[in-house]
C-alpha cells in the first residue's frame, strides 16, 4: 500500500495569497452568469502536463557507509506526455497521454475533459504556457481558466502528482513506451481519490476553495 504524505509546497505558505486565485475565478464566473452553464455546480481543478520517457528515473537508496548503490540505467530519449487534472477537494482526476506538448494536443485534452465532467462548471488553475493562453484554443462552455503567477510551478499542486508517479517508476527499465505507459496507467488506476486529494490539497489552495465555494 502506498502512503502518500500530505502535500507541502516548496515555498513559504505566507507568500501565497488565496485572493490571487479567488479574484480571477470570480471574474471568470461573472462572464458566464447569463450563460447556460451558470446554474451548474462548480468544481475546482488543478492542471498540468509532464513528460515521461525511457530515461531511467533514479532515486536515492540507503546503503552501508562508503558503499555506493548500484542500479540499472537506460539512456533513451523516446518519450510522450501525460496531461492531467485533479480536483483537490474531491480527488477526482482525469489523465490523457498525448504524443507532444502543443495547442492541438491541449485542445484534445480540454475537449475530452469537458465531456467527462459535463455536468459541472469546471474552473481550472494552470500555468501561463503559450498553448494554455493562445487565442487559437477553443474553450468548451463548461470550462474556465485561472492562471497562476508567471514562473511559479511551486504554486501548482499537480507537481506533487508527477513526483509521486515518477517515484513509482524509479529504477525501472522499460523496453518501449507502451510498457512505460501501461505501468503508468496501472499506477493511476490504483490511486484512490483520497490519495489524489492528499497530494494536491495545498493549504493556500484549500483556503481559496473554501472562500470561493
Amino acid at each position: 500500500d502506498k502512503d502518500f504524505k500530505p502535500a507541502e509546497p516548496d515555498i513559504a505558505i505566507e507568500t501565497i495569497k488565496p485572493i490571487e486565485i479567488i479574484e480571477p475565478a470570480i471574474a471568470s464566473m461573472e462572464r458566464v452568469e447569463k450563460s447556460p452553464v451558470a446554474d451548474l455546480p462548480i468544481k475546482l481543478f488543478v492542471q498540468d502536463e509532464s513528460r515521461f520517457g525511457l530515461i531511467t528515473v533514479l532515486r536515492r537508496r540507503i546503503t552501508l557507509k562508503g558503499v555506493k548503490p548500484k542500479a540499472q540505467y537506460q539512456h533513451d530519449f523516446d518519450h510522450s506526455w501525460l496531461y492531467g487534472a485533479v480536483a483537490p477537494a474531491t480527488g477526482e482526476s482525469f489523465f490523457l497521454e498525448l504524443p507532444i506538448l502543443n495547442t492541438q494536443c491541449f485542445q484534445i485534452f480540454i475537449d475530452q475533459f469537458s465531456q467527462t465532467f459535463a455536468d459541472t462548471l469546471n474552473i481550472i488553475t494552470l500555468d501561463n504556457g503559450a498553448f494554455h493562453t493562445t487565442a487559437k484554443l477553443l474553450l468548451p462552455n463548461n470550462v474556465r481558466f485561472v492562471f497562476t503567477p508567471p514562473y511559479t510551478p511551486e504554486c501548482n499542486p499537480m507537481e506533487r502528482v508527477w513526483l509521486a508517479f515518477k517515484s513509482e517508476l524509479a529504477d525501472t527499465i522499460f523496453p518501449h513506451l507502451d510498457a512505460l505507459f501501461d505501468r503508468l496507467s496501472s499506477i493511476i488506476l490504483a490511486c484512490l481519490p483520497s490519495e489524489f486529494s492528499s497530494l494536491t490539497s495545498f493549504p493556500f489552495f484549500k483556503a481559496a476553495c473554501n472562500a470561493f465555494l
